[in-house]
């Protein structure tokens, strides 16, 4: 009688999610294996007020290189522009995702993009939830014993979205390709 061969164990991908922003951004490691989610190390990278933009910008972007070379994330998930009301608002937004997204680039990191909307619709069921709830609903999905900080909470929620916008059993379900 033959012996049976073991099974080669799962193997999971790694994303580095970011909500970028010149003073708090949002950032989480998340790890899926088979249909299991969990977050691996997630947190808010805090400018304090009086730093300047340009030096908001290179700590960003030195705190995000430090987590990609802790953590050796595969992808980079991010939420994408979304519409402000203030064109310095939404020059400030760019510039803190520019960071964001050089420091995943630096490290040969594909990125995908998720707009803020289809997060909290992917996440909470409705685009028009609050922070609150994106929180709480975080901490629910992934069994964590506490709320993350609304900035921490939404970078999961966007690696939430990615693991579902890339799941292909989804994708032949929705007759769409695996890939964002």
């Amino acid at each position: 009688m033959a012996a049976a061969k073991a099974s080669p164990a799962p193997v999971g991908i790694r994303i580095l999610a970011v909500d970028p922003a010149l003073r708090k951004t949002g950032y989480a490691v998340m790890e899926k294996t088979g249909s299991t989610i969990r977050a691996l190390a997630f947190g808010t990278i805090i400018n304090a007020p009086k730093l300047l933009q340009s030096s908001c910008l290179v700590a960003t972007r030195e705190a995000l290189d430090a987590v990609i070379r802790k953590h050796h994330p595969e992808a980079c998930a991010v939420e994408g522009i979304i519409f402000v009301q203030s064109y310095k608002t939404a020059i400030t937004m760019g510039a803190a995702r520019g960071a964001a997204l050089i420091a995943a680039a630096e490290h040969g990191l594909p990125i995908h993009e998720y707009a803020p909307l289809r997060v909290k619709q992917a996440v909470v069921g409705r685009g028009a939830a609050d922070k609150q709830q994106v929180a709480f609903m975080m901490r629910a999905l992934l069994g964590l014993t506490e709320t993350p900080d609304p900035d921490a909470a939404d970078a999961l929620a966007i690696g939430m979205t990615h693991f579902q916008a890339t799941d292909p059993a989804r994708a032949a379900l929705a007759g769409e390709g695996a890939r964002v």
